[in-house]
């Protein structure tokens, strides 16, 4: 698995044969030492062996032992033995290992009593890094247990009640937030999800994904916050039903003709319940006395990994001759994630004049994502993929796309009901074939979330009949209940230059004072007089060094941090997404009060309660000491930097200025919008920084120097 993935992990072996392949290198190869990935149920089933070869062969490896509890390659079965990490420290420590270190999320959980192997050191994960370089110097065969249950594990027993919900749940204060990334490259989870604002993509926790590991908080950025004892808001589920689709007419079901069947792809992605979906159809059908088969296909158990599930329904079993659905064979593409359903799989199920495809335009972020906190979501091409494989032909109605997991969200309180209302909604169009009773009783017969599971049904039915009066339920302040169709997660209103810059202005005084204001509304006069000389059209240049002068004038500092947390607009998000009787607590790292890791050599963050609110609220009174003397903040290199740049921006614009001309404009704007790499806090924005400066001087080489090679443009 780890080599399907960015983890500078080489070669792959048969289970039972990892790391035995090294013990042919080692005695050729300089590097001295390796490290080898293996699963518990691996271990179980068969990676002893290898393991005991490297020891009798006295190579050096350190073998990285995943303690998750589960069978990661499909995911929702325990492994076949009875094992637990004190079980794989004994064993190690009995076939001659010479060193044993268990790492984990909660290291302290272990009794003095575990009965782990004696020696057996424990560490936090956060010393994962410190504790491979010591295993690494050790001669022999070193073992690194990693006991964390499996995320997705954690969700299902979560759900059933078999495992402790803790009652603690993480928040992005989005005007906090830089957008770097950061918290999604510390914790590699695919609950932290773009959220597109004015001022750029910005982060935000999905409650309803989220397994609530909390690294994402470890990420060097203050707009972490815990939020211990409240719930998201589940008003939803009391929403009022409106008028016009309070009664609901039956559908006209598709027939069962002797000898066929009906064929239905559900795609969609782990953690979201698509096998679920799959699940309730072939018992529903079973309810009904109808023939039935279904295949889920879902290759690695990572949340948000693709997963398809083929389903055929017949009037008889006997009429059902395969599982899986053959090229041009789907009756149905009930598309639960719309990446999955333009992938190759779903597109060759895709019957031109047969097929019917309802897909949900939510924009689900992939693994990709935590490594590129810039990818764009292709929504156009994956529209434009599906349609062209219905066809030219097809009839209205062929096709749907509807955005189900805002309007699930909205209506229900939780993202995971938009499957369900997918399947309502494909029910409502006469596209299921079997009855709606049949389908409230298997989700009854399903034990999880009997009644959020019947109303997101109900919605989806009452979207097919009315999707208007739907989305004005779900979104009653918004005016236009088209978004229901959005699909473009990182577009924001569009606007005009001149209410741009003047929403900055109020900005910048709020931030100061009317004089940073009026600093900059003269450049951005400036700029625009320039760029009408050379382009009467254009405002490219323009919104450009709008928004990223700015950006650059309005630096979070410790006084605009605080100011962003205590100016009622945090407090109003937090009680839009959560009720209860909860108390808050802030991830920080302040300058003066951090100490360094000695493991990474950064700073580290701390936690403080609830008191933080009230000192941030008399923090931001005094941001008028911004840049004096008694700015015992902005002494600090990052400050000052943060000041020097605003400076370089303006005297670089000045530059530009002087010598804009309509075959250069191009250049200008890429040069203006450099600023938009300088992102995050700390050692984080320094990386961000150092590379904008590189860019920034080989733009400004092509600028004085007509004619050199120029960097490629960034997509």
């Amino acid at each position: 698995m780890a080599t399907y993935m960015d983890r500078s992990t080489d070669a792959y072996t048969q289970m039972g044969g990892e790391g035995a392949n090294w013990i042919g290198h080692f005695p050729y190869s300089t590097a001295g030492h390796v490290f080898q990935n293996m699963g518990d149920g691996t271990y179980f089933h068969s990676g002893l062996l290898a393991i005991r070869a490297c020891i009798a062969a006295d190579v050096n490896i350190t073998y990285k032992i995943l303690f998750n509890d589960a069978v990661a390659m499909t995911g929702g079965q325990p492994i076949d033995g009875d094992l637990t990490p004190m079980a794989i420290s004994r064993q190690m420590q009995a076939e001659g290992v010479k060193k044993i270190v268990v790492v984990s999320d909660q290291p302290d959980k272990y009794p003095a009593d575990a009965n782990f192997a004696p020696g057996t050191t424990f560490e936090h994960r956060r010393a994962l890094a410190r504790v491979q370089r010591q295993l690494r110097e050790i001669p022999g065969v070193t073992v690194l247990i990693y006991d964390q249950t499996c995320a997705a594990e954690k969700r299902r027993r979560r759900k059933r009640g078999d495992m402790e919900d803790p009652a603690r749940r993480l928040f992005v204060n989005h005007l906090v937030c830089e957008g770097c990334g950061d918290c999604s490259e510390t914790s590699n989870c695919l609950s932290v999800l773009p959220l597109a604002t004015e001022h750029g993509l910005k982060r935000k926790i999905d409650q309803s994904s989220c397994n609530k590991d909390y690294s994402c908080a470890e990420g060097f950025c203050p707009s972490f916050v815990s939020v211990i004892g409240g719930v998201p808001r589940k008003a939803g589920l009391a929403a009022e039903v409106p008028d016009a689709v309070r009664l609901l007419p039956e559908p006209n079901l598709p027939e069962l003709a002797d000898g066929e069947n009906f064929g239905i792809l559900i795609t969609g992605i782990g953690g979201t319940g698509v096998v679920t979906i799959s699940a309730l159809l072939t018992i529903a059908a079973h309810m009904e006395g109808k023939g039935y088969s279904t295949i889920d296909q879902f290759g690695m158990a990572q949340k948000g990994g693709a997963v398809t599930s083929h389903v055929r329904i017949a009037a008889h079993q006997e009429d059902i001759q395969a599982a899986r659905l053959s090229s041009g064979g789907a009756d149905l593409i009930l598309g639960c994630d719309s990446l999955v359903s333009a992938s190759e799989i779903a597109l060759d199920t895709i019957g031109p004049g047969r097929s019917h495809v309802l897909i949900n335009s939510h924009q689900a972020i992939t693994g990709q994502f935590a490594l590129d906190p810039n990818l764009a979501f292709p929504a156009d091409d994956v529209e434009m993929r599906i349609r062209a494989e219905l066809g030219a032909g097809a009839g209205p109605g062929k096709a749907t796309f509807l955005n189900a997991m805002h309007l699930a969200t909205n209506l229900l309180g939780d993202a995971i009901g938009a499957n369900l209302f997918m399947l309502g909604h494909a029910y409502q169009q006469g596209l299921i074939p079997v009855g709606a009773e049949a389908i409230a009783r298997a989700i009854e017969m399903n034990g999880v979330a009997i009644e959020m599971n019947k109303a997101a049904f109900l919605w989806g039915r009452r979207a097919a009949v009315d999707l208007d009066a739907v989305a004005r339920q779900a979104d009653p302040n918004r005016a236009d209940p088209s978004h229901a169709f959005a699909s473009r997660a990182g577009e924001t209103a569009a606007d005009d230059v001149a209410a741009l810059i003047a929403r900055r202005g109020k900005e910048l005084t709020a931030y100061q004072g009317p004089r940073l204001a009026n600093r900059y509304q003269a450049l951005i006069d400036r700029v625009r007089a320039a760029e009408r000389d050379v382009d009467p059209a254009g405002e490219a240049l323009s919104t450009t060094v709008a928004r990223n002068l700015f950006k650059l004038m309005a630096y979070k500092d410790e006084y605009e941090v605080a100011r962003l947390y205590s100016d009622g607009r945090f407090k109003a998000a937090l009680e839009q997404q959560f009720e209860g009787d909860y108390t808050l607590a802030f991830h920080l790292a302040p300058p003066i009060l951090s100490k360094t890791s000695p493991d990474t050599g950064l700073p580290m963050k701390r936690d403080f309660g609830p008191w933080m609110g009230h000192a941030m609220t008399w923090l931001a009174r005094l941001r008028f000491l911004r840049g004096t003397p008694l700015d015992i903040f902005g002494r600090t290199n990052e400050r000052r930097t943060e000041r020097r740049l605003i400076v370089e921006y303006e005297a670089m614009i000045g530059e530009i200025l002087t010598g804009l001309r309509a075959d250069n404009l191009s250049l200008a704007t890429r040069l203006a919008a450099i600023p938009e790499m300088i992102s995050g806090y700390g050692h984080v924005k320094a990386r961000h920084l150092e590379e904008a400066m590189t860019l920034r001087d080989q733009l400004l080489g092509e600028w004085r120097h007509p004619g050199r090679n120029l960097p490629e443009a960034a997509e």
